[in-house]
């Protein structure tokens, strides 16, 4: 089931995605939190604005260095368990949307494809044969990152957690098996990162644990899974198209602060 969150000029409302991916049928409630319906009104893709299809209420968790072949182009080693950081919800933005380059701030702004997982039960201290009762779906995720900052700070938060820093969408898959999927991101057509999920250091089940253990993981959570190699920097007037098996595509313009 593809469940997503759009706008037709008024409040957002949620609506499941045919598998083509071109009509939505509207729901009524809030699919993380309560029991919807369908009201009986469709419409098509083409014809809304598609949201973030979850704005996170707690947390969002990134994962570092998750692919020995990005660890190894950026110059590092593979920790030896997963690698955390938060962002927060303020970075999310959706499909479509422009990612803002605060030029005053970097010039050095580089994509990274991502798979994300929504949690959708509160939950703490998990095992990984736990994890799956725990997520809610998937969605892909674009973890922008000022590079220069990301050095001179010498820690992520600025790097990561700027306004429009972590696109989602287009929309939450709920039935993915996450083990092999692929991720391949375009830079203005042309193919940047191709890798699979299947060569993720820590599994999505064994990343939802080690979460677990340090935080209370809430409805909404999301957990960005960590980047393949070909990450590389994007400039203003730049696009930045995100495709993983069986969700779809994820793009966003990439524009200058005024």
């Amino acid at each position: 089931m593809r469940i997503a969150r759009y706008t037709e000029g008024d409040d957002p409302v949620y609506g499941l995605v045919d598998a083509d991916g071109k009509k939505i049928a509207e729901v009524t409630g809030d699919p993380l939190y309560q029991r919807i319906e369908l009201t009986g009104r469709t419409t098509t893709v083409d014809e809304v604005r598609l949201l973030a299809p979850v704005i996170p209420r707690s947390k969002i968790i990134g994962i570092g260095r998750n692919y020995a072949d990005h660890a190894a182009e950026m110059g590092n080693e593979v920790p030896a368990e997963p690698m955390m950081f938060l962002v927060p919800n303020t970075a999310v933005v959706g499909p479509g949307d422009p990612v803002v380059i605060p030029t005053a701030l970097t010039s050095k702004v580089s994509f990274e494809g991502e798979l994300a997982v929504i949690i959708g039960r509160m939950c703490k201290d998990i095992e990984p044969e736990e994890a799956k009762k725990v997520i809610f779906g998937y969605t892909i995720a674009n973890d922008v990152t000022a590079r220069d900052l990301q050095r001179g700070d010498g820690q992520w938060a600025r790097a990561k957690g700027m306004d429009t820093f972590c696109p989602l969408g287009p929309w939450i898959e709920t039935d993915l098996d996450p083990q092999d999927v692929s991720i391949v991101t375009r830079l203005d057509g042309e193919v940047a990162q191709d890798g699979h999920s299947s060569d993720m250091v820590h599994g999505v089940a064994a990343l939802i644990s080690h979460a677990s253990k340090s935080f209370t993981l809430l409805p909404g959570d999301v957990i960005l899974t960590g980047t393949p190699a070909g990450v590389g920097l994007v400039d203003p007037g730049q696009r930045v198209e995100i495709d993983i098996d069986a969700i779809g595509t994820l793009a966003n313009p990439f524009v200058a602060s005024e």
